[in-house]
């Protein structure tokens, strides 16, 4: 098969075509001919050295697909041959043949095609396990989501919607802002042009929000401390500009606020599928039914991997980039 390999890492240019036996799938696994991969932060970060994968894992980029199963490993049932599924990969998606447990397979929802379909997994089973478990996001509250426009933020907008809480995101232009709004947040932050903490005091009468979707990091702790309510959540999903900082906890204590954040990765098969299995009751008749959509900004062929991540570091894009791998019917 065809794949992307990232060779010691680097730059986007140590991207490229490479051609290696195809996976085999384990106990538990099926084995998908790519169609899509999407490309996200983690694959940044991996090709440039600096999030190295599981050891139990393909050395090869990309957390997921969606594409045509191919083979089954011993014991799967829920799925045959011929099935059009999306499915959060352990690695090796950017690939023409990726290798995934079963259970963390979902149906193509009805009526969308395998390329937006490559969308959804990293965000959905991210954005799910950070919002309703570890940040308790209830109808009726308020979040304030950074990155908005990203491909999580979106993802958290529309969980925010469907869960009934009111939502401001973080944006660093007007035509984001207006493409937040355009996907249901309440209220849009220019972050190049106001401090955002002064605008959710001013936003929210002085009460602040209730959870603080956060991916950038250190540079934000304290002002995310400072807007959040009592009892609180700070949810942490990534570090774009740094991990390390000082602050004061005294708020953490005077307003008994919870820091809390996870990555996705290294959580158990059992863990990913209980998030799969949450999504398919709660997330899936949602999309088929056109109450929460995604959207797909870029498509760049595999062999454009490096045009991908270029435009992935610039953060130019709205939404989600894939790689065409291998496009198939339906």
């Amino acid at each position: 098969m065809k794949y992307i390999d990232h060779g010691n890492g680097g730059t986007p240019e140590c991207m490229h075509i490479a051609e290696g036996p195809s996976p085999a799938p384990g106990a538990g696994q099926i084995l998908i001919e790519v169609a899509y991969a999407g490309v996200n932060r983690p694959d940044v970060l991996q090709r440039s050295g600096r999030y190295p994968p599981p050891t139990d894992a393909s050395p090869v980029l990309g957390l997921e697909v969606a594409g045509r199963v191919a083979a089954l490993g011993a014991g799967v049932t829920e799925w045959k041959v011929g099935d059009h599924v999306t499915a959060l990969t352990p690695g090796g998606g950017y690939a023409e043949y990726c290798v995934a447990p079963a259970a963390h397979a979902l149906a193509i929802p009805a009526g969308m095609d395998l390329a937006t379909a490559a969308c959804l997994p990293e965000n959905w089973f991210t954005v799910w396990a950070n919002l309703t478990i570890h940040g308790r996001l209830a109808a009726g509250e308020r979040i304030l989501i950074h990155g908005g426009s990203s491909g999580i933020g979106l993802t958290a907008i529309q969980l925010a919607r469907h869960i009934g809480a009111q939502c401001i995101a973080t944006v660093g232009s007007d035509e984001k802002a207006e493409f937040c709004k355009s996907f249901g947040a309440d209220h849009t932050i220019n972050y190049r042009n106001s401090d955002f903490a002064d605008e959710v005091k001013r936003l929210t009468n002085g009460e602040g929000v209730d959870v603080v979707l956060d991916m950038v990091g250190a540079p934000y702790v304290k002002s995310n401390l400072s807007v959040l309510k009592r009892d609180g959540r700070l949810v942490i999903v990534a570090f774009l500009e740094g991990s390390v900082g000082e602050v004061d906890l005294m708020p953490v204590m005077t307003k008994r606020l919870t820091i809390t954040g996870s990555t996705m990765r290294p959580r158990t098969l059992a863990e990913k599928q209980a998030l799969r299995d949450a999504l398919q009751k709660e997330i899936w008749p949602a999309i088929e039914s056109g109450k929460i959509r995604t959207h797909l900004f870029a498509k760049f062929p595999l062999a454009e991997a490096a045009e991908a991540h270029r435009l992935m570091e610039s953060s130019k894009h709205i939404g989600k980039i894939v790689l065409e791998v291998k496009p198939q019917g339906r």
